[in-house]
């Protein structure tokens, strides 16, 4: 029985050493090679003996393939892990990938060869590496990786939006997208790394009649976002059968992931016949390519982690006042997005949609902390498993000294309205908080109990000093009701009494954020929060960019910062299961009704209550028929610099 058992065993060990280390393998039932990583101390460090001559044929609906042998393709380095092209690797034996792995590998060999003999233990052909296996380490990150998609599966499904691809949209228009790394809060928005053109994927084939699942390279054509536009090897410049996928999703892997797991690599059935040699045709075409790292997709599970959990209480500003805030309470994490719900709420349907790096939502206890309005709750105690979210979860401001000079009430700015983002308002400072924080109130529209005051912080890049607007030819909506048009910052401080607030405290930095006009990506509503839509970046002024949602009027554009948490990559919605909403149809484009225009303010006037009018309504209504026309000045700026930020006040 021994001796059967050992042949068998034999016999096995045998067949695995022949089996190519592409995956490629009798019948596409294949897989990976054994290699040496994840060997036992106690086996032989043979190479891996050639293949005979007459290879093994598979046959497949009549075709006949002759499949290489097993000495070429990929290798794992046993030393750092790293994958690669065999025929590119170090030794004879190619067990490394460099010269330093493999001293490092014969370096750590001794030392434990050593230990073993200190230990009393007889010494081994092959000695232990004092490292934990890289392949093993890399099988188990992709399990748990796997885990967790079909926990997010469970939990949460994408619902797919009938006729709108985004793949279809950029191809046919030609467009372009901002890349990830904008987007430094968004899943691998800090370690994208230099994922792009040309880089090599393995991915399922889709151009194959067989009944499994099997796989074969791609490069990628394009990006878009987290989107890339793929095309199998071997097609060269045929565009044919190209499709998009999401880089971040749960089919895409790196160049060798095959090897490692077992899986088929078999050519596409539209270019099956173009070689007979597949093996070296692959060698050939990865030999120096990129491909993901072997650690990607466990990066991505790692950065769609978040903090908040359901049933975490936190301080967000209340959407009907905007001068105070109230106790809500985490209902669901959707891509680091929470849908909050008021604690009063009965129904659960008093809700308010933020990202939790926004700056509307605060730990429990800050609004006392820097004199903030706060409604108070009729519930005197927490509702059994609910708990205040601690505080080091929320996104921290910069520090200010408002020791010296420093804002004061009554000093004059211009505000992004957040009643209507579309605008660029004159302000003025109503109360000055703890902590750098200002209440500010739009000129001309303020309820007499100070109830539409909302909060900034000095160092908010929403508020401005007096002139920006004009000299970034920005148009600046004036006080509702003031007659004295064009309308003049000098004129209007001398008429006021009043002063602007000082240029020098307001932020000045502009980050090289990577944005263009024209690009591409998903943006939220901030209107109606709980929406993200496909829009556009239209305008770049320094840091502040305008944010046109397809297919409605510029209107309904928003000016939004370029490191706010409410925008996002392409493909980001698809990545984490929230709903994308599409551009406008074409014919609502074109017509412009009225219908279309009523339904958009009816949904903008959801968001925190009782929305201004618009840019357009304020101007028909101080004009009465005549012209208006605002100072334009220089075309905007697209460069991260700070160029001419703000202009000289008037003596």
């Amino acid at each position: 029985m021994e001796n059967t058992k050992d042949l068998t065993e034999h016999s096995s060990r045998s067949e695995r050493k022949r089996r190519d280390s592409f995956g490629m393998f009798d019948g596409y039932d294949s897989c990976s090679e054994d290699t040496s990583s994840s060997s036992s101390s106690d086996e032989s460090e043979e190479e891996v003996a050639p293949l005979p001559s007459s290879l093994p044929i598979i046959k497949n609906n009549g075709q006949v393939y002759t499949y290489p042998d097993g000495k070429s393709g990929m290798a794992t380095c046993e030393m750092c892990g790293m994958v690669g092209v065999r025929d590119a690797f170090y030794s004879k034996t190619k067990r490394f990938c460099s010269v330093s792995c493999s001293r490092s590998y014969s370096s750590n060999s001794k030392k434990a060869s050593i230990l073993a003999r200190l230990q009393g233990k007889p010494p081994t052909k092959k000695a232990k590496v004092l490292q934990k296996q890289p392949l093993v380490a890399k099988l188990a990150a992709y399990a748990q990786y796997q885990a967790t998609l079909q926990n997010q599966v469970k939990t949460k499904t994408a619902v797919p939006v009938e006729g709108f691809s985004w793949g279809n949209y950029i191809t046919s228009n030609n467009l372009t997208a901002a890349p990830v790394t904008c987007f430094k809060h968004a899943p691998m928005g800090t370690c994208w790394g230099d994922i792009s053109e040309g880089v090599r994927v393995e991915v399922p084939n889709t151009d194959c009649s067989l009944p499994t699942k099997v796989f074969w390279i791609a490069g990628i054509v394009k990006l878009a976002g987290y989107n890339a536009l793929l095309r199998y090897e071997g097609f060269e410049n045929d565009s044919s059968i190209d499709f998009w996928c999401n880089v971040c999703g749960s089919d895409i892997h790196p160049v060798g992931w095959c090897a490692t797991s077992g899986k088929p690599l078999v050519p596409p059935r539209t270019i099956q016949h173009k070689y007979t040699n597949w093996k070296a045709f692959l060698v050939k075409r990865l030999t120096g390519a990129k491909t993901l790292p072997p650690d990607f997709s466990q990066k991505v599970s790692e950065s769609m982690q978040y903090p908040f959990k359901p049933s975490m209480r936190v301080e967000v500003v209340d959407k009907t006042h905007l001068c105070r805030t109230r106790v809500a309470v985490v209902d669901s994490v959707i891509g680091g997005r929470l849908r909050l719900v008021y604690e009063e709420s009965e129904d659960k349907n008093d809700d308010f949609w933020c990202h939790m790096y926004s700056p509307l939502i605060h730990h429990i206890g800050w609004s006392r902390s820097i004199g903030h309005r706060f409604k108070r709750s009729d519930i005197t105690k927490k509702q059994d498993g609910h708990y205040d979210a601690p505080p080091h979860l929320f996104a921290r401001v910069k520090e200010v000294d408002p020791s010296g000079e420093w804002f004061k009430e009554g000093m004059k700015l211009e505000a992004i309205d957040p009643l209507n983002l579309s605008a660029i308002c004159v302000a003025t400072i109503r109360k000055v908080l703890a902590d750098g924080y200002l209440m500010i109130g739009i000129d001309g529209s303020e309820a007499a109990d100070g109830s539409d005051w909302f909060c900034y912080h000095a160092t908010s890049p929403s508020i401005f000093p007096v002139g920006f607007c004009e000299i970034n030819a920005i148009e600046l909506t004036p006080p509702r009701g003031y007659a004295k048009l064009p309308f003049k910052w000098f004129d209007y401080l001398r008429e006021t009494d009043s002063i602007a607030a000082p240029v020098k405290l307001f932020n000045k930095e502009v980050p090289n954020h990577g944005f263009h006009i024209r690009m591409k990506l998903e943006a939220v509503d901030l209107m109606e929060p709980r929406l993200v839509c496909v829009a556009t970046v239209t305008r770049i002024i320094h840091r502040l960019l305008r944010i046109h949602f397809d297919g409605w009027e510029e209107e309904y554009d928003q000016w939004v910062d370029c490191e706010s948490p409410d925008l996002y990559p392409v493909g980001w919605c698809q990545l984490t299961g929230y709903q994308l909403q599409p551009p406008a149809p074409q014919t609502a484009r074109d017509s412009q009704s009225s219908s279309s225009k009523q339904k958009k303010k009816a949904k903008s006037q959801q968001y925190k209550g009782h929305k201004k009018m618009t840019s357009l309504q304020l101007k028909e209504e101080l004009l009465d028929g005549e012209e208006y026309n605002f100072l334009q000045g220089a075309s905007d700026q697209e460069s991260n610099g700070s160029a001419s930020y703000y202009i000289k006040q008037e003596p």
